[in-house]
């Protein structure tokens, strides 16, 4: 499987961006899919995922601006991201089982 995001930009405070992973290769519908993102200076961290079966997890501060969703028919997944915050600023990847695709830039500005 390989893994392409887009969507990132910048916006401002409050705002909106909806992130999109679009998978190539056998086996996307049977993985789990993530998204996590890198804060400047800071390490990974999981920011949401899904299951096969579209069970989902969020991290606290993420719950209920976010939403994760997934079309395995189409082999895409997204990220709903509403009102943004400055912290939420980070490279964000879209993950599908151990596959890390390359990851979109979001910038959310005071």
């Amino acid at each position: 499987v390989q893994l392409q995001a887009s969507g990132g930009g910048l916006v401002q405070a409050g705002g909106s961006l909806r992130l999109s992973c679009a998978a190539s290769g056998m086996g996307f519908g049977m993985r789990e899919v993530g998204w996590y993102r890198r804060a400047p200076g800071k390490q990974h961290e999981p920011v949401a995922t899904i299951t096969r079966g579209g069970s989902t997890t969020y991290r606290d501060s993420v719950r209920g601006r976010f939403t994760i969703s997934r079309d395995n028919a189409r082999n895409t997944a997204s990220l709903q991201m509403n009102n943004l915050r400055p912290e939420d600023t980070g490279i964000y990847y879209c993950t599908a089982g151990e596959k890390w695709g390359q990851g979109t830039l979001v910038t959310v500005s005071s």
